[in-house]
């Protein structure tokens, strides 16, 4: 069986919001990283499908590469 690369990520949580996480994924049984990852795709799906976020992405990347090649540019 093929091991899935994963990254290691430091998550700060309301303690509120961290034993409701710990709780859902009990019921569930599951692991908390598993519950934290569905819903972090999930987010991300989301914005990848709103127009509104795909617009602002497109600003934020265009002034993003106009600032990289300022910095690229003789002084």
């Amino acid at each position: 069986m093929a091991t899935v690369k994963t990254k290691n990520v430091l998550l700060r949580l309301d303690p509120s919001l961290a034993e409701t996480l710990k709780t859902v994924a009990a019921v569930e049984s599951r692991s908390v990283s598993d519950v934290a990852r569905e819903a972090i795709q999930a987010l991300v799906d989301q914005r990848r499908a709103d127009p509104a976020f795909q617009k602002q992405l497109e600003r934020t990347l265009n002034e993003q590469a106009r600032v990289l090649e300022m910095l690229r540019e003789d002084p």
